[in-house]
């Protein structure tokens, strides 16, 4: 390997890690939009959506994100709830974790061990990275099928204190 090579090399490693550093810790969802490549843009958790996105040293995440305006179920217990609200619930609300790293300058893979979704077990999910200030956005890197169209999701995050 050449000198060239061998620097270009390091400074992405130091880039990488660098983008690690700065995810970890818990993050407040807020703001989740997805736009379609015709430019139309909607709110998949409506206008006020709620969520936390953790990601540890250890090198593990989880992501919960809901509606902000989820209703509550009529029962007080899980179990006793009705099919109907259940969907619903389910419906309005997404949760995944597993393994995380990052495998670009500005790019992480969350290896999905564990969701609400179960197509996703198993799978990754890559996403853009980039940072202002104290907010983090995530970004779907191209188009996805996504509400009915092809759509780029993009999720922005506030970090806690």
């Amino acid at each position: 390997m050449s000198i060239t090579d061998r620097t270009a090399a390091e400074n992405e490693r130091a880039a990488r890690d660098e983008v690690r550093e700065k995810l970890l810790g818990a993050w407040r969802l807020m703001s989740y939009t997805a736009t379609s490549v015709d430019g139309e843009v909607i709110s998949p958790l409506g206008p006020t959506p709620y969520g936390l996105i953790v990601y540890t040293p250890q090198g593990h995440m989880s992501a919960q994100l809901g509606r902000g305006d989820r209703p509550p179920l009529r029962s007080a217990r899980l179990e006793d709830a009705a099919a109907d609200e259940l969907a619903r619930a389910a419906a309005d609300y997404l949760a995944y974790g597993g393994p995380f790293e990052v495998v670009g300058p500005a790019t992480v893979e969350h290896h999905v061990t564990t969701s609400l979704f179960p197509n996703w077990i198993g799978r990754s999910q890559v996403r853009q990275v980039s940072f202002d200030g104290p907010l983090l956005t995530l970004r779907v890197a191209t188009p996805t099928r996504l509400w009915g169209a092809d759509r780029t999701a993009e999720l922005t995050w506030s970090r806690l204190a």
